[in-house]
């Protein structure tokens, strides 16, 4: 039985909490973070006391150690929890004005150069660059096909490799004097080519339930990220089987007239 719950307290300190960019504000909100941390170790020392040792340390250690390693750290330190729930949940930086940064699990995502199907999906349990990213995404799509890729267009995101496991990476930018006029014209349909994965992450986003990963950990992040582009796959199948069995039956209707 717990001597004090702080449940009255803690409900006004976390809305003091809010307005901790706020200029006049922030001091009092300093003061409510700190006597949140507080009271958040009051309640561990005592839950150490009350519970058996037996139950203690078989069942509750790693729980208890995961609730003092966030009350240590600081605002600098690497790598930090931001999730009690999902403690391997890291910080990414959008560099984006209305996002800035997002929570969760980087993806990488390939899709076929002339047509929409996706061929590789890896989710990363690392906060990696994006060009090392590749190694991982590129063995995926050649499990997945059968045979390496040749060559893959990335953004200027991925910079810094020419090559990964025999597969060229092809970047946009500015045309070389000494390409011909057919060369220019076919590294600009390349790159144009490049922008089309940016609406199927969109899509896969707001439509495949890719936005809000419900499964638990890094496995079901894997699961959610691997079923939301089997889903995508099924759906581009439909729609050419659909469009086939359409012109299918207008030939036959011309062919009766």
């Amino acid at each position: 039985m717990q001597r004090r719950t702080f449940v009255r307290q803690v409900k006004s300190l976390r809305l003091d909490i809010r307005h901790y960019r706020h200029v006049k504000k922030r001091a009092k909100a300093k003061r409510a973070l700190k006597r949140l941390r507080t009271i958040a170790g009051i309640l561990i020392r005592e839950l150490r006391r009350e519970l058996p040792q037996h139950c203690l340390f078989e069942c509750y250690q790693q729980d208890f150690l995961l609730y003092e390693r966030v009350l240590k750290q600081k605002t600098k330190d690497t790598p930090k929890i931001y999730s009690l729930h999902e403690p391997q949940v890291y910080c990414i930086a959008k560099g984006k004005d209305h996002k800035q940064f997002e929570y969760g699990s980087k993806a990488s995502i390939a899709s076929t150069a002339k047509g929409n199907l996706i061929v590789g999906v890896v989710s990363h349990e690392q906060n990696l660059h994006d060009s090392n990213t590749l190694p991982e995404i590129l063995r995926h799509v050649e499990a997945s096909r059968g045979k390496p890729a040749k060559q893959a267009v990335c953004d200027r995101g991925y910079r810094g490799k020419r090559e990964v496991n025999g597969t060229q990476i092809i970047l946009p930018g500015k045309a070389l004097k000494k390409d011909s006029r057919y060369q220019k014209d076919k590294k600009r349909k390349q790159c144009r080519r490049r922008a089309a994965i940016e609406p199927i992450i969109g899509h896969l986003k707001s439509d495949y339930r890719m936005a809000r990963n419900y499964l638990k950990g890094a496995l079901g992040d894997h699961i959610n990220l691997l079923l939301a582009a089997v889903a995508w796959n099924l759906k581009q199948w439909l729609l050419a089987i659909f469009w086939l069995f359409f012109l299918w039956r207008k030939l036959q209707v011309s062919r009766i007239l």
